[in-house]
C-alpha cells in the first residue's frame, strides 16, 4: 500500500481513460482521491499528453515530485487504434460535431486504401484541427471554433513511423498508427479521405502505448480509487 509521502515523492499512474472525460477531469479526480484519502492539503498531479475527450486509452498522470518527468513522456512516439468512416466529414474531424458534407466512395477499393497510407508515413505537414485545445491569441481553438469564428492555424511537422490497415468493413476502416509527439489522429482520418479523393472522420480512437507504457498495463479510474482505499 502506497503512503501519502510515496505520493509526495513521485509516482507514475497509467489510467485507461474512459470515453466522455476530458484528460483535465481524469487529472482533477485523481487529485481530489489522494488528498481525500490521505487527509493531505496539497498535491502536484499532471498528465503526460491529452486525449480527447472521444478518445480512450492510457493516460500517464504523474503525482508529486514525478511531474518534473511529464515533459519526457510527452515527447515520446505514441501508438493508437481506431476507426475512420469514408464518404463524409465533420467540422471537428471526429463525432463531436455533426456531418457536414458526403462524398463518393465507390471508386475506393481495398488496394486503394492499403496503398494510400504510404502517402503518411515519414514526416509530414499536418494541420490541427479548429476543434482542438492549441492556443492562439490566447484562446483555445475551440474556443474560435465553438463561436463560428474563422481563425489562421499553420501546419506543424509530425512524423509517423507505422500505419497499417487492419479491417476495412464497408466504409469503417480499422487503423494502428505509430507517430511522433503533436500528431493529431482526427487530422490523419480527414487528409486520408481527401488522399481518396472523398472524405474521412474519426469515429473511435483508442491511445494504446506511449513510449514503453502500454494500456494494457493501466488501471481504469475507479480501480485506482479502489487501491486507496
Amino acid at each position: 500500500m502506497l503512503t501519502a509521502e510515496d505520493y509526495q515523492n513521485g509516482q507514475v499512474l497509467l489510467i485507461d481513460k474512459p470515453l466522455t472525460w476530458t484528460s483535465f477531469q481524469a487529472v482533477n479526480k485523481l487529485r481530489w482521491e489522494i488528498r481525500q484519502a490521505f487527509k493531505i492539503k496539497k498535491i502536484k498531479v499532471g498528465h503526460a499528453g491529452t486525449l480527447d475527450p472521444l478518445a480512450t486509452g492510457l493516460l500517464i498522470i504523474c503525482t508529486g515530485k514525478m511531474t518534473k518527468q511529464i515533459n519526457t513522456f510527452q515527447g515520446q512516439d505514441k501508438e493508437y487504434t481506431g476507426t475512420f468512416v469514408l464518404g463524409s466529414t465533420t467540422p471537428s474531424y471526429d463525432l463531436e460535431t455533426d456531418i457536414d458534407q458526403t462524398f463518393p466512395t465507390e471508386h475506393i477499393t481495398e488496394d486503394l486504401i492499403h496503398t494510400t497510407t504510404k502517402q503518411f508515413i515519414g514526416t509530414i505537414e499536418q494541420f490541427p484541427p479548429v476543434f482542438s485545445a492549441i492556443k492562439k491569441d490566447g484562446k483555445r481553438l475551440y474556443e474560435f471554433a465553438r463561436a463560428g469564428e474563422e481563425v489562421d492555424i499553420k501546419s506543424r511537422t509530425v512524423s509517423i513511423s507505422e500505419f497499417d490497415i487492419t479491417n476495412i468493413d464497408g466504409k469503417n476502416i480499422n487503423f494502428r498508427v505509430v507517430c511522433s509527439k503533436g500528431t493529431y489522429i482526427r487530422s490523419l482520418a480527414h487528409d486520408f479521405g481527401k488522399a481518396l479523393n472523398s472524405g474521412a472522420h474519426l469515429s473511435v480512437l483508442r491511445r494504446t502505448k506511449i513510449g514503453d507504457f502500454h494500456v494494457d498495463d493501466a488501471m481504469s479510474p475507479e480501480d485506482f480509487i479502489a487501491k486507496l482505499s
